[in-house]
């Protein structure tokens, strides 16, 4: 494979030598923006071997690098190993970027070439701003992925299939009507729909295309005159073409999208610049007025109305039921020397898989114990999996796909005799985890004001983790969703009512092993005074913290109070779900502390 890998990036290098290119720029996405990407678009992991779900990748003549965050620090070290691939860190004191290492690199006058198809304008304007002041040109050049990769996957073509508004709380009309409501107030007729999960949201429709999003392969461009859906032909049943176009909306080939675009005339457009690509940008730029704003369903979207949020509340009792048996079942098999990760992978996906309206998995499952755990996205199979021990920590990150809504759950839990430093880092993790649970905030607050609370016990210790603390959650969709998030880093967007996002302070020691709890959440108005309106959150993850591994005289009485409150809410909620045996072992995990 590592012979394969260098070959490639030679082939690339051959090709920038016939196109007069002094680099090439992969930015690791697909015309859509994913973060998730069909086999069509895996044109990194091809490239490179690394199979992560963030990259950047630069190939020069001499050089080649791949960029990304603390997540895949690790697994990008072992992949790229023996590939001549320089391992770049992102999102750390001192990282060197993209564009800073071109610019640093590159000499004056050099050419650095990229796909327009899959470069999010964005990053285009940036990246064309940034190279330019050094006399560097970025050249856009059509065409290269195909013929770096000769037997690429064609894209996908599964079918399509509506959902009822009883499940969504509001029908196509209803949404498209708030979508052209907004657009009128930006001064724009038009606005178009290239995200997969708002393509997705917009049209109250779901597919199968890209692995563990409920997403389908399509653009749209909607306003108050007419709505186009660009979608293959085969992916849409009769019935449902039928109801599109008595809706007034035009199921158009997915192949015609760019021509309708070229032949747009005198329209001014809605675009968000992060979500479109440049040729989406550039072919709309030399005829139309462009209106530039954040994506208009991506807002919309992600504030989940009363029949979302019960799906959400429903999927919980599920879920959780699920983990309760998985939890069950590994406590009665921690000592049997033939489960490995892989087989604990395998088995949690056996418990939800028996509930009621299981799709499938929400991504693949995390399954890390001892030092595994320490690599945040650890991707488990039967080559690589380690056997589990009756000692030590295991770290359970996984999640499903319901047709009333999705989840992602992680519990770290012990499965045996563990170390005084394997307690207090646990301790500390559930403490971040309660501080952001139980904080009451004004409306307008951001998530980075909110992302040191759960870090805080942990920064008492000169610990943190690399990561994000919450992300957004689609419902039945992508498990992580725009555009409000709690990190470290700026992001614009408020935490409104009705948002859905998770809750997952962490601590990893390289080598040793990594701890990590995550619930998902919900903001909620909490109470409106003379100071203004103040937010908070409702918890929505039912399955019991490990109390096996709490040192309760590190929590303080209302911390405590917290972790009572919540377990006995888990066992009042799942145990009308739950056998007898299961309910026994619930109420032992569930245990009041003092």
């Amino acid at each position: 494979m590592k012979n394969q890998i260098r070959n490639r990036i030679e082939h690339v290098r051959a090709i920038l030598k016939r196109e007069g290119l002094d680099a090439f720029y992969f930015p690791g996405t697909d015309p859509h923006r994913s973060e998730y990407l069909c086999e069509h678009w895996q044109l990194r992991r091809f490239l490179t071997g690394f199979t992560g779900s963030f990259g950047e990748v630069v190939i020069t003549a001499e050089e080649a690098g791949l960029w990304t965050d603390s997540r895949y620090f690790l697994q990008a070290a072992a992949q790229l190993g023996g590939t001549g691939i320089q391992l770049f860190k992102l999102r750390v004191p001192g990282e060197v970027t993209v564009i800073s290492w071109l610019c640093a690199t590159l000499p004056q006058g050099s050419r650095v070439g990229a796909d327009p198809e899959s470069l999010p304008y964005e990053i285009c304007r940036v990246m064309s701003e940034n190279l330019g002041k050094r006399k560097i040109s970025l050249v856009l050049t059509p065409g290269i992925p195909e013929e770096i990769w000769s037997d690429r996957p064609d894209l996908p073509h599964n079918p399509v299939f509506g959902l009822e508004p009883a499940v969504t709380g509001e029908t196509r009309r209803q949404k498209r009507s708030r979508i052209n409501e907004i657009l009128d107030g930006k001064g724009a007729g038009i606005t178009l729909v290239t995200a997969l999960d708002e393509l997705a949201w917009t049209f109250n429709l779901r597919g199968s295309d890209v692995a563990y999003n409920q997403v389908f392969m399509g653009y749209a461009v909607t306003g108050k005159t007419f709505s186009h859906l660009f979608v293959n032909d085969d992916m849409l049943p009769a019935p449902l073409k039928e109801l599109l176009q008595q809706e007034g909306i035009t199921c158009l080939p997915y192949s015609s999208f760019f021509p309708f675009l070229s032949g747009l005339r005198d329209q001014t457009v809605y675009l968000d610049p992060s979500q479109v690509n440049t040729r989406i940008y550039t072919t709309l730029a030399s005829h139309c007025r462009i209106v530039e704003g954040a994506s208009v369903p991506g807002a919309l979207k992600a504030v989940k109305n009363n029949s979302e949020l019960e799906g959400f509340r429903d999927v919980m009792l599920k879920d959780g039921a699920a983990m309760v048996g998985f939890l069950k079942w590994l406590d009665d098999n921690r000592k049997n020397p033939d489960v490995t990760e892989y087989t604990v992978a395998a088995k949690v996906r056996e418990f939800r898989s028996a509930q009621p309206g299981f799709q499938g998995e929400s991504f693949a499952p995390i399954v890390g114990y001892g030092d595994h755990g320490a690599i945040v996205h650890y991707s488990v199979d039967a080559l690589s999996a380690c056997a589990l021990k009756p000692e030590g920590v295991l770290l359970l990150d996984s999640g499903g796909q319901y047709l009333s809504g999705t989840t992602d759950i992680t519990r770290t839990v012990a499965l045996g005799e563990v170390t005084d430093q394997q307690k207090t880092d646990f301790t500390l993790v559930l403490k971040g985890l309660i501080a952001l649970s139980s904080v009451t905030f004004p409306e307008g607050t951001k998530g980075i004001h909110l992302d040191s609370l759960a870090r805080l016990p942990l920064w008492s210790h000169g610990l943190d983790y690399g990561h994000g603390t919450g992300h957004g959650v689609g419902h039945f969709l992508n498990v992580h969703e725009g555009p409000a998030s709690i990190r470290k880093e700026w992001n614009p967007y408020e935490i409104r009512p009705g948002m859905v996002i998770t809750n997952e302070p962490g601590i990893y020691r390289q080598g040793e092993y990594g701890i990590r709890i995550e619930n998902m959440m919900v903001c909620v108005e909490k109470q409106n005074t003379p100071f203004g309106k103040f937010m908070g959150f409702e918890t929505l993850t039912l399955c019991p913290v490990d109390l096996n591994l709490v040192i309760t005289s590190l929590l303080t009485p209302e911390e405590k109070n917290w972790l009572n409150g919540y377990h006995q809410r888990v066992r009042r909620m799942l145990t009308p779900y739950l056998q007898d045996s299961l309910i026994r072992f619930l109420e032992e995990k569930t245990r009041e502390i003092h």
